[in-house]
């Protein structure tokens, strides 16, 4: 299997194009659309018309609608297995855990668009392309399995099925991205401290209170 730090995303880019100008108006538009919409209900016509061009100018820039797709979702994967890397996670599990949530929230919600295609358009990209994204995926959760692992061994996380816990976590993080937008009415310090403690909550043994006798 290729190494992730070696995929490549591959973009047409053809003479004449200017595609250092149309480029980044395509990616942005193509990625509040598809956020918006959905894969599906999103044509290369609307694409085209948001960006201000006609519908054949961008294919000066990628060949179709599938590429485009492959290319947001597999940049949006690497950088966040890139932030995970970047937080360099250390300590106990506890410390491994918070600093795992705070680098995922911080990527996801540090966008200026705000706009993050969500996971679920996996399902829309060829088997070749969806293969290039999982391996992403896959070194991305097994980091964070990998502390959810750490803290069952050592009893300070209540876990009996680590890869379920996993999948559960990622599903309540990726939560963000249906509603978070920066400059709205909550700051990025409150969510982080929330779902921090939404996700400890969630791992550590439940507290039994013992009635006093």
């Amino acid at each position: 299997m290729t190494p992730w730090y070696v995929l490549t995303v591959p973009m047409a880019r053809k003479t004449g194009s200017h595609s250092d100008i149309t480029g980044p108006k395509v990616r942005e538009a193509a990625m509040r659309l598809f956020t918006e919409h959905g894969y599906a209900a999103v044509s290369m016509r609307q694409i085209a018309a948001d960006v201000g061009v006609q519908a054949g100018a961008l294919y000066l820039y990628t060949p179709n609608k599938q590429t485009l797709l492959f290319t947001l979702l597999f940049e949006q994967m690497q950088g966040a297995v890139e932030a995970m890397k970047a937080a360099d996670l250390k300590g106990p599990p506890e410390a491994q855990l918070e600093q795992f949530v705070r680098a995922h929230l911080r990527f996801h919600m540090g966008g200026e668009s705000g706009s993050f295609i969500p996971y679920t358009e996996l399902r829309n990209l060829t088997p070749a392309n969806y293969e290039k994204v999982e391996v992403m995926r896959r070194i991305y959760e097994t980091a964070l399995e990998d502390i959810v692992a750490a803290g069952a061994r050592s009893g300070v996380f209540a876990v009996e099925d680590s890869k379920l816990t996993t999948l559960v976590l990622i599903s309540i993080l990726n939560g963000v991205l249906a509603w978070y937008r920066p400059g709205g009415r909550v700051k990025l310090d409150t969510v982080e401290a929330h779902y921090v403690d939404i996700i400890g909550k969630a791992v550590r043994p439940a507290r039994v209170d013992v009635p006093a006798e």
